[in-house]
């Protein structure tokens, strides 16, 4: 399985992912620039993720939490996601994402 996953700088990668793995940590453990201050407790916004437009539709619907949490994010919009709430599955093979702006690791706290 792989997800497709663009960085801050429009450079895209397509990475492997194993089921039941967190989309946040499969773009972590690959070393692609995303601050993920949490480690996908869904209590920050620092993994926030455009979804591709054909895959928002194939995903689990946002709960509140992470609705109240993504107030917290910049360019926040109608595709965003937190990546720590993406559980990847055989359904997601091909997943593509996009960081959003603000999710850099040196990025200072807004």
């Amino acid at each position: 399985m792989h997800i497709n996953v663009t960085d801050q700088k429009g450079k895209r990668h397509r990475l492997e992912a194993l089921p039941g793995f967190r989309v946040m940590e499969i773009i972590r453990d690959w070393g692609l620039d995303i601050k993920a201050e949490c480690g996908g407790a869904c209590a920050c916004a620092t993994c926030h993720v455009h979804v591709g437009e054909q895959w928002t539709g194939s995903l689990i619907a946002p709960l509140e939490e992470e609705i109240d949490r993504l107030d917290e994010a910049f360019d926040v919009t109608a595709d965003s996601r937190l990546s720590c709430q993406l559980i990847m599955s055989e359904e997601l093979d091909g997943l593509e994402v996009t960081l959003a702006p603000g999710t850099e690791k040196d990025r200072a706290a807004a």
